[in-house]
């Protein structure tokens, strides 16, 4: 019972230090040792190094190039004006008074291109800003309308995205990054239209208040000209042929090129004694990246020399994200290994044993709640708790892929929570409170996935 207590409280204090913005790769192993400290069964040093630090390192042996490639990919679409040419074109096609519906539809096409979450929140708020001055709307909505588009269906739900909350299941369940495709499409389309009906129903009820674009103070600059934004960009057919490569290749690599592959060779101590069909996904999904990169290399080769540094800039960018996923996985790891766990993955095993689904959401869920990170509540659930999820679902004939959707869908839930990293982030880009544009977020990226969630694992039922 120690253990637990242990457990609980660095939980707590991890959550206190996250929402106060403090760096998850400081307060992870801090938080992690204390549990280990208040249990008194491990050595802290030993704990440490052998088992924080080396579980650390294993997710960036498995997720970083998958980083990396995202966070470069992401980075050339904004630089090349890919991102800003597709946005136009929504805004040109939905029109301007429809701010909302706008604003969502371009952060979806660019977040399921794999653009990075927050490479998105920076490319389409100038264009936010512009939006909602023209429809009079006041700017706390911006931040919700971002999140629908951006934190929810398009990275979770919708087969194919190349969001690292899409792949992470891969291994585990050895499907790859269309598992259950149906089900995501039907998932996406319940996130989309309830979240549009709150949107819509919040603009409107700004508008009955008396509330407009000029009503509200610190959103930065009060215009931004659309026109004023960058002139020299690609057409459409120019800035959507990275996104079709990356979505084509990543379909036949992962459906017919790399599962054709003789890999015999992977049972070798040397490779990590596995098989292909826990690296499929991952593989394919790295060779789509390079593929699409390649692709816009070569559209934009008269900007090479600028493009050099611009890949320079990306790889970077992939640093910070990697670590601070890595580090709560190695948070994750030394809780795991503590006599405490045990009792814990009992609890969560032990809801509705005969329904491994719904103790698989409920898991991923409070675990991304705990930890403010989709992908490190995610990662940590499904390392300690995968592999019963997969041999429970097979021995009750639920299919791995089902089981990949769901874990996806439910990491996207209690992840953000007023502490996680992405929202702090998104209201300070849009100049925004908590008190402001939380509720909002909350109703689009928590109460309505969490929803949808249960209504995909009863009609699996």
């Amino acid at each position: 019972m120690t253990g637990v207590i242990g457990i609980l409280a660095s939980l707590l204090l991890l959550m206190l230090l996250a929402y106060r913005n403090h760096s998850v790769i400081v307060i992870a192993p801090v938080c992690a040792l204390l549990a280990v400290a208040v249990e008194g069964e491990l050595p802290l040093m030993a704990t440490y190094t052998q088992i924080f630090m080396d579980s650390l390192g294993k997710f960036i042996i498995r997720y970083f190039p998958l980083f990396l490639l995202g966070a470069i990919f992401g980075k050339l679409m904004e630089e090349t004006g890919s991102a800003a040419s597709i946005a136009h074109w929504i805004v040109r096609w939905v029109g301007a008074s429809r701010a909302i519906l706008a604003l969502v539809l371009t952060c979806t096409v660019l977040t399921y291109g794999g653009v990075s979450l927050f490479v998105v929140v920076f490319t389409v708020f100038p264009l936010a800003l512009e939006l909602f001055r023209q429809a009079n709307l006041p700017t706390r909505l911006i931040p919700g309308s971002i999140a629908l588009g951006s934190f929810t269906y398009t990275m979770t739900a919708l087969p194919g995205s190349v969001q690292i909350q899409n792949l992470i299941p891969m291994p585990f369940f050895k499907t790859t990054s269309y598992a259950a495709p149906v089900m995501g499409l039907i998932s996406a389309g319940i996130m989309f239209g309830l979240g549009m009906i709150w949107l819509t129903f919040r603009g409107r009820q700004a508008t009955r208040w008396g509330e407009g674009f000029h009503s509200q103070t610190g959103h930065g600059s009060a215009h931004v000209d659309i026109q004023s934004l960058p002139v020299r960009i690609p057409s459409l057919l120019v800035a959507l042929s990275p996104l079709i490569c990356l979505f084509v290749l990543n379909f036949i690599c992962s459906q017919i090129v790399v599962p054709g592959w003789q890999a015999d060779y992977l049972t070798q101590k040397r490779f990590g004694e596995t098989d292909l069909k826990k690296l499929q996904g991952v593989w394919s999904t790295i060779l789509a990246m390079v593929g699409a990169i390649v692709c816009l290399l070569v559209i934009h080769w008269r900007r090479a020399s600028d493009l050099t540094e611009v890949i320079s800039k990306g790889a970077q960018s992939s640093l910070l994200p990697v670590f601070n996923a890595a580090s709560e996985f190695g948070y994750g790891s030394t809780v795991a290994a503590l006599g405490g766990f045990s009792y814990v993955k009992q609890w969560m095993v032990g809801i509705a044993p005969s329904r491994p689904l719904i103790s698989e959401a409920i898991s991923v869920n409070v675990l991304a709640g705990i930890t403010g990170s989709a992908s490190g509540g995610l990662s940590i659930a499904l390392e300690a708790l995968g592999q019963t999820y997969y041999e429970r679902g097979l021995a009750l004939g639920v299919d791995p892929e089902l089981m990949h959707r769901v874990a996806s869908l439910s990491c996207g839930g209690l992840d953000t929570l007023p502490h996680n990293g992405a929202v702090i982030t998104l209201l300070l880009i849009c100049g925004q409170t908590h008190k402001q544009s939380y509720w909002d977020i909350a109703m689009v990226s928590v109460v309505i996935p969490i929803f949808t969630t249960a209504v995909v694992i009863l009609s699996a039922s």
